[in-house]
């Protein structure tokens, strides 16, 4: 499996993701939304952040049992119910993600919703993997 990250120098420089990754690979992994959820299937955390991490874990472990890693990670899209806070905390969602997952940056999008089916949940994340 390989995936090669592309992000061209006439486009601004990306800054916690890559504008392109061509992949290759065998198999294909479609990671469902993942929001805040503990094991019993209520929402935890109260802040964004705090959310962020936990969707994130929840991500990588369903990776993880799919017999992936972060960096096969190709594409990972971000739905939060408020785009302002997002962007405030950026700088602690960064850190957030290099901690559980490494500096490998997927294809990334931010897309604003007005809720989640959890209505408790700020963010969810979903992605696309490939493995070898």
């Amino acid at each position: 499996m390989s995936l090669e990250r592309i992000n061209p120098a006439e486009l601004s420089p990306p800054t916690g993701f890559s504008h392109a990754v061509a992949a290759t690979g065998s198999r294909l992994v479609f990671l469902a939304g993942q929001t805040a959820l503990d094991g019993s299937g209520k929402v935890v955390g109260q802040t964004l952040p705090e959310q962020f991490e936990r969707a994130l874990a929840n991500l990588l472990t369903a990776l993880e049992e799919s017999g992936g890693a972060p960096g096969d990670l190709a594409r990972v899209t971000v739905y939060a119910v408020d785009v302002a806070a997002y962007r405030d905390c950026a700088g602690e969602l960064g850190r957030i993600w290099r901690r559980l997952a490494g500096r490998d940056y997927p294809a990334m999008a931010v897309i604003g919703v007005a809720r989640l089916w959890d209505e408790q949940a700020l963010v969810e994340l979903d992605g696309v993997a490939v493995l070898p």
